[in-house]
């Protein structure tokens, strides 16, 4: 056992340049940092999905999925060496709105945490731990905030984009049925209302609002401006995917 010691001693060493190496990507105080995991992971940690999400491959970690609103060509965590978006991998199923789930861990991006993570992934973001209800061998969902979050309600606001604690069921019920199984399945459908269109494509990255006459209109840019959505007076009033109409 004590031959051992020295090589376990370098060991720690060299893990800590790589570490100090990869600097520290979160701004959050360590105090902010272990409250929010704490309450996130206990208290809180029953969630349900607000929007309906695509499960993919998570880049280069076969261990996990990524869990994102958007569809794999919009997603914008991981660039190529030319500064190009790596497409993380083909959608592999649909988590509708009101998916139950539980946050089992909460990382933020220091540089330990950097270090030991999968090079070819977003790590150097924070990252959501879920696991969904009835299914505990599959494997982690990973769900990816913006770097930078600086504050707990920065936090906090971020994640309810996605998840909520209360179960949206009165409110996916109360949609027709054919606005009900589009948002289900991540479609679109015309004189859909904004809310179902949010929980249908996800959040938008950019609106621009406008006034024409009386009507106030919205439009709705996804990530990459491939995807955008045009709401008039609180419903959907056109959808483009890469210039062309996606409604039936």
């Amino acid at each position: 056992m004590l031959a051992r010691h020295p090589f376990s001693s370098l060991s720690l060493l060299v893990l800590a340049a790589v570490a100090v190496g990869c600097g520290n990507y979160t701004r959050m105080a360590p105090d902010a940092r272990a409250s929010l995991q704490r309450t996130l992971t206990g208290p809180e940690a029953e969630q349900y999905l607000r929007v309906s999400g695509n499960v993919t491959p998570f880049f280069g970690d076969g261990s996990k999925r990524l869990l994102t609103p958007y569809a794999p060509d919009d997603v914008r965590l991981l660039d190529d060496s030319k500064g190009k978006p790596i497409n993380p991998g083909a959608v592999e199923r649909t988590l509708p709105v009101g998916t139950k789930l539980r946050i089992t861990k909460v990382e933020f991006p220091t540089a330990w945490v950097v270090a030991e993570r999968v090079l070819y992934t977003p790590r150097t973001w924070p990252w959501i731990y879920l696991a969904e209800d009835g299914k505990p061998d599959a494997p982690p969902l990973v769900l990816v905030l913006p770097p930078n979050l600086e504050q707990p309600n920065d936090f906090r606001a971020e994640v309810e984009k996605y998840l909520t604690p209360q179960n949206p069921k009165a409110q996916l019920e109360a949609l027709a049925p054919p606005v009900r199984d589009a948002v289900k399945e991540k479609r679109l459908v015309a004189n859909m209302s904004a809310d179902a269109v949010r929980m249908a494509w996800g959040p938008p990255e950019l609106v621009r609002r406008t006034l024409e006459g009386t009507a106030k209109n919205e439009e709705w840019t996804y990530p990459g401006g491939r995807r955008k959505a045009f709401i008039s007076d609180g419903r959907l009033a056109r959808a483009e995917e890469a210039g062309a109409s996606v409604l039936p």
